[in-house]
């Protein structure tokens, strides 16, 4: 057994000390007991370009490829293959062509929508702690956008945070902020300007050794910037930002996972142009001001469209709920029936074809058995 693949309790101290610096612990530990018992090592996904990764093992980062029955299990389901921040069991004869052989059980993930035509998830980070949620002081600000990253956030498992990039640029940096409390209840608004070192203190006070941190949102709100301020150097290029729209331009192309000076991990994601969310789960916490309201009307299935009593009705009429919130949290569950809707459809088909491949085995097996 080569010392890539030595099981987990004999590696040597700093073996699992370079591993815990990445977030290894329970329960990927406990998970990964049956993997040690075949010889295999553990490893996090730092990087993931067209089926190819590279590794963080405890002897070091390496390139890998998942195997032929890893492909075959995973299918056509693009969420059952690793991703960015994802712990997975290798074994690591060759360390220019390691092979994945397992994933390990998430513990938080932030998925979407495929915006491909087909109805499936696409998995944008794995075991992430904290998702800072990027959007810029300016006319890229949305808050129906802002809404869906949160909703998305908090159907990961991840604790969200919003950070309004750009603040040297605003001439009205209040307003930003206020527009911001008002569609993420409970969640940390963090104004910072990455060109004048403003704020950081802040997103800083958000990380913590061994934590992994994601940046998500549009291209060009200052993702890339954010992660070299907080690196202190340049981890990420980007580009000017366009003085017509104000929009910066990044070269992040693909997720990676980088280490912070303070031993923290951030992911650094590209810029999404659609974000659907994957189950509605999200919801809840996302408009829990939409929520409460709704828990204090007459009657319990109450519609919110004009019922006696309706809490939201009277929180429209006196502005303490504005409409756009409101319609904004309507197509969400309107979204996320619809995509219930698709995916009950598929996996009723997906039943019908696995019994009939199951009646065509069983019809062949007695054809040849006792014949016609």
């Amino acid at each position: 057994m080569s010392a890539e693949q030595a099981p987990l309790s004999t590696l040597p101290v700093e073996g699992l000390d370079r591993l815990e610096a990445i977030g290894w612990g329970d329960p990927f530990a406990s998970a990964f007991h049956g993997h040690a018992a075949l010889g295999r090592a553990p490893g996090r996904v730092t990087v993931e370009d067209r089926g190819r990764y590279l590794v963080q093992t405890a002897r070091g980062e390496i390139a890998a490829s998942v195997s032929g029955r890893f492909r075959f299990d995973a299918g056509d389901d693009p969420s059952g293959f690793p991703t960015v921040g994802d712990w997975v069991a290798l074994d690591a004869h060759d360390p220019d062509n390691a092979v994945v052989h397992g994933l390990l059980p998430r513990r938080t993930a932030i998925r979407r929508l495929n915006p491909g035509r087909r109805t499936e998830a696409q998995v944008l980070a794995a075991n992430v702690d904290v998702a800072l949620v990027v959007t810029s002081m300016n006319q890229e600000f949305e808050p129906r956008r802002l809404e869906r990253y949160l909703a998305a956030t908090w159907e990961s498992g991840a604790r969200p945070a919003v950070v309004l990039s750009k603040a040297d640029l605003a001439d009205e940096p209040d307003a930003f902020i206020l527009r911001a409390e008002a569609v993420a209840p409970g969640v940390p608004i963090l104004p910072i300007s990455a060109v004048a070192d403003t704020g950081l203190d802040a997103v800083r006070a958000l990380l913590a050794p061994g934590q992994t941190v994601v940046a998500i949102g549009s291209s060009g709100v200052g993702k890339s910037t954010l992660v070299n301020a907080l690196a202190g150097h340049e981890l990420m290029a980007v580009r000017e930002v366009r003085l017509d729209d104000d929009r910066g331009r990044h070269t992040t192309r693909r997720r990676q996972l980088m280490v912070l000076p303070d031993g923290s991990l951030i992911l650094d994601t590209p810029g999404m142009r659609e974000l659907a969310t994957w189950d509605g789960d999200g919801l809840s916490a996302s408009f829990a001001d939409i929520e409460a309201l709704a828990a204090e009307c007459r009657f319990r299935d109450c519609s919110h469209r004009g019922e006696p009593g309706c809490a939201i009705a009277v929180s429209l009429a006196d502005g303490r709920l504005d409409e756009r919130r409101l319609e904004g949290f309507r197509k969400l569950v309107r979204e996320a029936a619809h995509l219930e809707r698709r995916r009950d459809a598929l996996a009723r088909n997906e039943e019908r074809r696995r019994w009939k491949v199951i009646h065509k085995s069983v019809r062949r097996h007695i054809k040849d058995r006792y014949g016609d």
